[in-house]
């Protein structure tokens, strides 16, 4: 099935598709089309706004629904979405140490994965990208190309609502070490966050160069550092309480990329 009859087959009604005889057949070319990236949760229009493709994630979601807990390689989990077994023709480095990616998930040539990491189905990850160790690509988490998440970053996962956007982490983009993004949050191409910034759909984001305040969104090209802001009210004005933030201090220069240039030795 290819993925305009994919579409058609996902996006009948529940009870539609609970009796269908031909679930099994489908969820398997629906786990194979993304994770040769021809299906994707979530695109990227002409004019930069990205869209989730609510079939896609309600198609994952009767993945679950549909089958049970069973043994597989030592762990327990639903039998619709094991472990997917590379090969080496895929042209993905996974260092030995404990990674696991799940089968609907899509890793382009050249990927290095550090132990350990885990990717979930929906997800993905393009050209290039480095993971490293302890980071977490959550479900239908969209990577661009040459991006590198730093040990410890975080992007969140989301199948419901099936409407919402995942995170998105655009081409060349840099994630410090434990950063989190969260929250359909986008992350624009080669805009780098300093370690430990965390990033939901709320949290302020103060352009400092540009004098406004931002949500939801990283521009391209911006350097983001975890800053802080006072918190409202007597009690905590009188305590000196802050509130997290996050600042735009700078715009990539060549300064910048330069800082960045031992990531690139160490994708070899």
């Amino acid at each position: 099935m290819n993925g305009s009859a994919l579409a058609a087959f996902f996006s009948r009604t529940d009870a539609e598709l609970a009796t269908d005889a031909a679930w099994p057949e489908a969820h398997d070319a629906l786990l194979a089309a993304l994770e040769s990236g021809h299906v994707r949760a979530a695109s990227r229009a002409d004019d930069g706004t990205w869209h989730t493709h609510d079939w896609v994630k309600r198609a994952i979601l009767l993945g679950f629904r549909r089958t049970s807990v069973a043994p597989i390689d030592g762990f327990f989990d639903k039998t619709a979405f094991p472990p997917r077994a590379m090969t080496l023709d895929d042209g993905v480095r996974i260092v030995p140490g404990g990674t696991s990616i799940r089968r609907g998930a899509h890793l382009a040539r050249g990927v290095v994965l550090m132990p350990p990491a885990f990717v979930n189905v929906g997800a993905h990850v393009g050209e290039g990208t480095m993971i490293d160790s302890h980071a977490l690509v959550g479900s239908c988490a969209q990577v661009g190309r040459k991006v590198h998440l730093s040990a410890g970053a975080q992007l969140g996962g989301v199948l419901e609502p099936v409407h919402a956007r995942p995170v998105v982490v655009e081409d060349g983009a840099f994630l410090g070490a434990l950063t989190g993004i969260f929250e359909g949050v986008v992350v624009r191409e080669h805009a780098v966050l300093a370690a430990g910034v965390v990033l939901t759909a709320s949290t302020p984001i103060f352009d400092l160069i540009h004098g406004r305040e931002l949500t939801r969104e990283v521009p391209a090209g911006a350097v983001v550092v975890a800053g802080s802001r006072p918190a409202g009210g007597e009690f905590a004005r009188a305590r000196g309480l802050m509130l997290g933030a996050a600042c735009i201090v700078k715009y990539r220069d060549a300064r910048t990329d330069a800082a960045l240039a031992l990531e690139q030795a160490l994708r070899g």
